[in-house]
Formats: structure tokens, sequence, C-alpha cells
């Protein structure tokens, strides 16, 4: 079973995605039970004929137990000028969700979407004490799509034609695209693209989520997307590389804190932490991203 924690555009999207795909039973807890039941409603209609999935709402946290994958996209409100800007209630809510995940199902995977995704990637896994491998923030995966469409609408090329367009670090203002490692129909980017042009894509990645925001009140379907991947690699035991937030022992010279890395995610969660090499300018922006992150850790300490 999938337990979804939180019911709103994200939370109901991943449900649909899941449950028209027939990847497992799926079960939406919302604070406020009428909109869990509402969406499931909605989304039973979607099950294909002659599938054995279900879905279904509650505020009952006891329901998710025997969950193998636990996704977690509530909220307390909704940011407008940063992803930090309610983290000191996202922080609390975070905690509480852990408690009941500690007492009703903790060998489940942790699928982690609230913001800010990396603070309360790190936080919960402090909090539950679970393996690191085993709580997985997802958002870097997000970030890289929106960089590689914006290198395909820049080229004026299929989506297709850009490989390796990788975003590492915060997701947050302070995220780090990896121009290096990108190919634009086969050619380097750092052949073609120019150090302004850089400057102006980095900071279209950063703001992408504002740009939405002036046609739709935020984004839904490319995080649901990027979220049944993990799921559907999890489930299905189908190894799949992206980038990801988890919590570094070491990793790319980083401890005490959760940022997005490459990572090989299976049945286990993350099977694997992958680091590539970065030329000297991206691992001084990852550094600083790095400190950005551990810096909003520390703060909390001081509330």
């Amino acid at each position: 079973m999938i337990s979804i924690i939180g019911s709103g555009r994200v939370g109901a999207a991943i449900a649909f995605l899941c449950i028209s795909n027939e990847l497992d039973d799926v079960l939406l807890i919302n604070r406020t039970k009428s909109k869990a039941i509402g969406e499931a409603l909605d989304i039973s209609n979607a099950v294909p004929e002659n599938s054995n999935v279900s879905i279904h709402g509650t505020d009952d946290f006891s329901k998710i137990s025997g969950s193998d994958i636990i996704v977690i996209t509530a909220s307390t409100g909704i940011y407008l000028k940063n992803r930090t800007e309610m983290m000191v209630a996202q922080v609390e809510m975070i905690k509480q969700i852990a408690n009941q995940i500690k007492k009703y199902c903790p060998s489940a995977i942790m699928l982690i979407i609230s913001n800010p995704l990396d603070v309360l990637t790190f936080i919960f896994q402090k909090e539950t004490q679970l393996s690191r491998n085993k709580v997985i923030g997802i958002a870097s995966s997000l970030d890289s799509s929106r960089f590689r469409y914006l290198l395909s609408e820049k080229f004026q090329i299929k989506q297709s034609k850009i490989v390796n367009a990788l975003v590492l670090g915060e997701h947050g203002d302070s995220m780090v695209p990896i121009f290096s490692r990108v190919k634009i129909n086969k050619k380097n980017a750092i052949e073609i693209i120019n150090e302004a042009e850089k400057q102006i894509i980095t900071t279209e990645i950063q703001n992408y989520w504002k740009s939405l925001r002036i046609f739709k009140s935020r984004s839904q379907f490319g995080i649901a997307k990027n979220t049944f991947d993990v799921i559907r690699s999890i489930i299905k035991n189908e190894e799949l590389v992206i980038p990801a937030s988890i919590v570094l022992n070491g990793e790319y010279g980083e401890k005490n804190i959760s940022m997005g890395i490459p990572v090989k995610i299976n049945k286990d969660g993350v099977k694997e932490i992958i680091e590539i090499k970065l030329n000297e300018s991206e691992s001084r922006s990852l550094k600083i991203s790095a400190q950005t992150i551990r810096d909003y850790i520390k703060s909390l300490n001081n509330q």
C-alpha cells in the first residue's frame, strides 16, 4: 500500500498516477477528512477495469499501518516569496507526522515532498532515526526536469535531445545546475553556452515556480510525475538514477545536512549515492548551497 499524507493538488495528482497505472492500493490521509474522502471518491473512477487496486481517504493515521511507501506532501499553508517562509510551522508539522509514522509504520520507505524540502528531509530522518537510505526528498529531479525544459526552449529542440541535465543542492534559491555534464544534441553544453547565458538559465530555474504562478496557483504535475517514477522504481524494483535529497555522511564533503545529489533507487530505497565529478565553479556553488541548508537547520535551534 502507498499512503499519501496530504490530499492537496500534489498528493491527489500522485494518487491519480499510482491508481491509473495500477501500482498499488492508495490511502489518502488529510487533516480535513472530507478532503481526503472527496479526492479518493474522484480518483476511484480512474481505477482501470479488471484492476485490483483501490483508493480510500481518511484522517486516521493508524490506517497507514502496513504501508510499503509513505509520501508526505502536507503543508501548513502556501508560500509566496520563498520555500522557507513557513519553515518553523512546517518543521513542527513534520515532527508530528514523524511521531505518527514511528508509531504506526516505521518500516516504510519515506518520500518527502513538503517544503522546505531539504530541511524537512533532514529533520524527519533525525526525528525518526530511520535509515537515511529510506528517507528520500523528492525535488531535485523536478528542478532537473525544469533545467531540461528551459534548455530545450532556448535551443528550440525536443527535450529528448537534452541529456544529463542535473540540478543538485538545495531545492531553493541556491540550487546548482550542472552545466558541465549536459549534452545538447550530442554537443557539450559548456561549449555552446557562455557564462552570461548560464547565469540567466540558472536564475530561470530558481524562479521557475514564481513564473509558473503567474499563470496558475502552483505546480502539481511535474513533481507528481517525478514522485510517481520513484514509487514505481521501488515497487517494481527497477533501478532509477535521479538527483534526490538524502542525509549526507561525508559524500561531497558534507555531513549533517540533506541536499540533492545523484542517487540510485530500488526496492530498498537509496541503493547507492553517486559522486560525480564537478568543475571548480560547480563544486564551489554546491558548497554554498550546502551551507545555506545548514544555516537554515541551525536557525531552528535558535527559535
